[in-house]
């Protein structure tokens, strides 16, 4: 009996850990904010922090993890059938690499943040963004260059390494459109 109230002790404590499941409508900003106000409240503070807008933040979050913050990239597999690993190390709401998300904790002395709490992960994206805006000299409001700039990470972008790559380019584009709709989609909803 003791070993059954044990265990369901365990599934009890962890079912209620980790982050929430994506918002239901990912298209709908307003929605969002109302179903997820703590996601907002995140938002803003790295707005306010970083200078980098809402909408931008939400739109990157959209393409990199869909808003789940347990996002991993796939497993790769050897002969199409022995897993070898994920594709990288990307990781939660920002996909954030292990190697930059070291190095923002280390700049930012953000040593418990994590990846898959959302105020930690929009902070890490401010920091990059704000980091590339003074590295390679992109509008924070320019979530198309932003997001090439972050997937291919900067020296990457000033390489120029997106230019060849059609699909990225189109990615990078739905992005700055997202961006677009949740801003209009913000405004009317502030209103």
């Amino acid at each position: 009996m003791k070993k059954i109230l044990a265990l369901g002790l365990v599934v009890l404590v962890a079912a209620c850990g980790g982050p929430p499941k994506p918002p239901r409508n990912l298209d709908d900003a307003c929605a969002i904010v109302r179903e997820r106000p703590q996601y907002y409240s995140a938002m803003r503070r790295t707005q306010a922090r970083w200078g980098v807008p809402v909408a931008v933040q939400m739109a990157t979050i959209h393409q990199e993890s869909k808003f789940d913050g347990n996002a991993k990239t796939p497993n790769r597999f050897a002969l199409g059938i022995i897993p070898i690993g994920r594709q990288s190390s990307a990781y939660g709401y920002s996909q954030a690499l292990d190697a930059t998300w070291d190095e923002y904790r280390k700049d930012t002395r953000s040593f418990g943040a994590k990846r898959n709490r959302i105020s930690d992960a929009t902070d890490f994206m401010g920091w990059y963004m704000d980091g590339t805006t003074k590295q390679l000299g992109i509008s924070k409001s320019d979530a198309r260059d932003q997001y090439l700039a972050y997937h291919e990470g900067r020296g990457g972008y000033a390489r120029g390494t997106h230019r060849s790559k059609t699909w990225l380019l189109a990615v990078a584009n739905r992005v700055a459109a997202r961006a677009q709709m949740y801003e209009i989609q913000l405004e009317s909803c502030r209103r």
